[in-house]
């Protein structure tokens, strides 16, 4: 399998165990290109694969490939696709399968378009209307727990063109923990920043080769505590404090792994959509009752979404 460097982006095509960032993914890097030798790693079902010639059969080919695939054993099936006219027929696919069982889908927000395209198809429904600009709301508050190259570019873009840094103290997060006392360090250095106007980059890394991703990691093991949660729950306790601080109207999350953690230290109960930013990242309405960000405008991106001028992008809401 290949996949482009940067969702969303005109980046260079790699196959999947030379990509420069998934091949060296944290949580499950990619070091074989193959999705079914990958994911047989993570389960004892059989995988099989409906490749780009199954997906361009004639309807009721495709649909007979599909149950041979099924009934030769296969419990986990992958859906190659190239081009976005060919995710009609996964949906297509998809939707007539779940008449007569019940599915779990797992994958990006292309399962939704797949499906999304297939019904609205169905209906003879138009095209949903465009998406209005959010709108300007600075100063914009970046939290990262992302080490993707795609995610350091876009730091070091942004430094460029007006923004502040706060780098993590990892030292000190190794010492006490994710304590009040660490995140409200971190957050006064924020904060000052914020009321004087400037955008902020909050990052727990600059890129896969800085020094703190070991010394954090070392720590998650020592601990027997993933990265990703006690990475995710600082930069969440940090926002909460910045939030309630004032000044501020809308947050950028970065990095796939940590997002559900800093949501849930934000004490996140529901997202609406309001504007569209980069495919799989809207920018949402916040709801978290009793927390300080309820409220607020937050898009959660991964490590791998968007061009380099991404998050002077997200400052004005505009989209990708």
């Amino acid at each position: 399998r290949f996949a482009v460097m940067g969702i969303g982006s005109n980046g260079e095509i790699y196959r999947l165990d030379r990509h420069p960032s998934m091949s060296r993914h944290p949580v499950t890097p990619a070091d074989e290109s193959d999705l079914r030798l990958h994911l047989s790693r993570q389960t004892d079902k059989r995988v099989g694969l409906m490749n780009i010639l199954d997906i361009a059969l004639p309807d009721a080919e495709m649909h007979q490939q599909l149950d041979n695939i099924v009934n030769d054993g296969c419990e986990v099936v992958l859906f190659d696709a190239l081009y976005e006219d060919q995710l009609e027929r996964i949906g297509a696919l998809i939707d007539n399968a779940a008449k007569t069982k019940t599915l779990l889908s797992v994958g990006s927000s292309v399962i939704e378009m797949a499906l999304g395209n297939y019904w609205r198809g169905q209906t003879g429904a138009k095209a949903e209307p465009a998406w209005q600009p959010a709108g300007y709301a600075g100063p914009l508050l970046v939290l990262s727990g992302s080490c993707s190259p795609v995610t350091a570019r876009q730091i070091a873009y942004a430094l460029n063109n007006g923004f502040e840094q706060v780098g993590v103290n990892t030292q000190a997060l190794t010492v006490a923990g994710v304590t009040d006392s660490v995140a409200a360090n971190e957050a006064q250095k924020v904060i000052a920043l914020i009321q004087s106007g400037k955008s902020v980059i909050v990052h727990t890394s600059y890129g896969d080769n800085d020094p703190r991703i070991a010394q954090i990691r070392e720590y998650s093991r020592q601990n027997n505590i993933t990265t990703a949660a006690l990475l995710g729950t600082l930069l969440g306790h940090i926002a909460v404090a910045v939030a309630a601080a004032g000044s501020l109207k809308r947050i950028l999350v970065a990095g796939g792994d940590t997002a559900g953690f800093v949501a849930r230290a934000m004490r996140i109960e529901a997202v609406e959509m309001i504007a569209q930013l980069a495919p799989g990242a809207p920018l949402c309405k916040v709801y978290a009752p009793g927390s300080a960000v309820d409220g607020l405008e937050v898009n959660f991106k991964g490590g791998q979404v968007g061009n380099e001028n991404y998050f002077l992008t997200v400052l004005p809401g505009n989209s990708q």
